[in-house]
């Protein structure tokens, strides 16, 4: 008895100790250092515990841009800044007030880029990967979940022959897809060069522009089909067969005409599984900047398809010649789009930012639009080639749609 009644104790006693423990533990994780620490009025203080360091950054879109040369041409990238150490080794900076918004940015610490490691919330673009905030009150309440009806966001493989490959798809169906009989039209909306399936749902934030702006009554109910551009690719890095590949910006078969040509394979997979309704009017495509130059081309060669056509900061006259065939999609482009606007497109939508590197390329084409009395709406946002304008000029266009 006196050898139970020792062991019960011991135990009793290590229990009580690791719960000690437990909370010890757990009262430290329930009080970190917060970053970023969202201010009242907007602006934003990051902190970053790093008492070691002799150097640390702040480097994001929430920052004045600086330019930089780069072999595509002249960037915009985002500023950096020094936080400062205070007597506890945590090393702070406040921003301005900030408009509303969906910011990305990284932490530099002693020339390390890196994740801010008091934000859980990150996002992969091409080979990079951010920290990530959100400010409401404005234009970041469209990239915000709210307590609205949510559409499904489902990841699907299709049969590409064209491109003699089984590809992945990501598909929005819109809220009550699933329990009515109901027929919706398309958005079909395409990256950048470097992205994939996966860009327009994770960094631009699709599923809750359109949730949002479905549920506000400024946008119909339509099926969004965000395609992989990559022609190459099956899917998006680390998610295929080939396993955990390095992201690139340059993949075999980038805009030299092979993803326009297989495009119908993606039209026929919607039509042939999904409720759709399967006409011109009730079609769109957009895309931004590969996408872009894709949605231009697609359209034009294709000119009774598409009702409605979205060029976002679109990479105009950037397509390559590798001579593997499909170039013909890029050629007799004034007559095709003669063919385009004599079918009397419901919209044509261009949108550029005021610094982006391929404002030039942009302006040229809507001058040739504008010779030949061709009807498109334009819109002029700040800043250049980012995802800032790339979700604005979304929700925009998309209140535009099947109407």
């Amino acid at each position: 008895m006196k050898n139970l009644k020792t062991i019960a104790l011991t135990l009793f006693g290590t229990i009580i100790a690791l719960g000690a423990s437990a909370q010890q533990n757990l009262s430290w994780a329930q009080m970190p250092t917060v970053s970023p620490d969202i201010n009242s009025d907007n602006s934003v203080t990051f902190n970053v515990v790093a008492p070691n360091a002799q150097k640390v950054q702040i480097t994001g879109d929430m920052l004045p841009t600086q330019k930089m040369d780069t072999p595509m041409g002249k960037f915009d990238v985002p500023g950096v800044v020094d936080l400062v150490k205070n007597d506890k080794g945590i090393w702070s900076y406040k921003t301005g007030v900030l408009p509303s918004e969906l910011y990305t940015y990284n932490v530099i610490v002693d020339g390390v880029k890196t994740l801010d490691p008091c934000n859980v919330y990150s996002v992969r673009d091409v080979t990079n990967l951010f920290s990530m905030l959100l400010i409401g009150g404005g234009q970041g309440d469209w990239y915000r979940v709210k307590e609205v009806p949510h559409g499904t966001v489902a990841k699907r493989w299709y049969d590409s022959p064209t491109a003699g490959l089984k590809r992945r798809v990501t598909i929005y169906t819109p809220a009550g897809y699933e329990t009515s009989n109901e027929k919706y039209p398309v958005l079909y909306l395409l990256h950048g060069i470097g992205g994939d399936e996966n860009a327009w749902s994770e960094l631009g934030r699709a599923a809750q522009i359109l949730d949002n702006l479905i549920a506000a009554g400024k946008a119909k109910p339509m099926i969004v089909v965000m395609t992989n551009g990559n022609i190459s690719q099956e899917a998006a890095p680390g998610e295929t067969p080939n396993g955990f590949t390095v992201p690139t910006l340059m993949l075999p078969k980038t805009m030299e005409g092979s993803f326009e040509v297989a495009f119908p394979d993606v039209i026929k997979f919607v039509e042939s599984n999904y409720r759709v309704k399967a006409d011109k009017n009730d079609r769109a495509i957009a895309g931004l900047s590969m996408g872009g130059c894709q949605s231009l081309y697609i359209s034009a060669n294709n000119p009774d398809t598409f009702g409605y056509i979205g060029l976002f900061s679109a990479a105009i006259n950037r397509q390559q010649q590798t001579k593997n065939g499909n170039e013909y999609v890029y050629d007799n482009l004034d007559s095709k789009l003669a063919k385009l606007f004599a079918a009397k497109p419901k919209l044509y939508w261009i949108g550029i930012g005021k610094s982006d590197f391929l404002y030039k390329d942009n302006a040229d084409f809507r001058a040739k639009l504008t010779a030949k009395g061709y009807p498109f709406t334009y819109m002029e946002t700040e800043g250049g080639h980012i995802w800032r304008n790339w979700r604005i000029y979304l929700t925009e266009f998309a209140q535009k749609l099947f109407k």
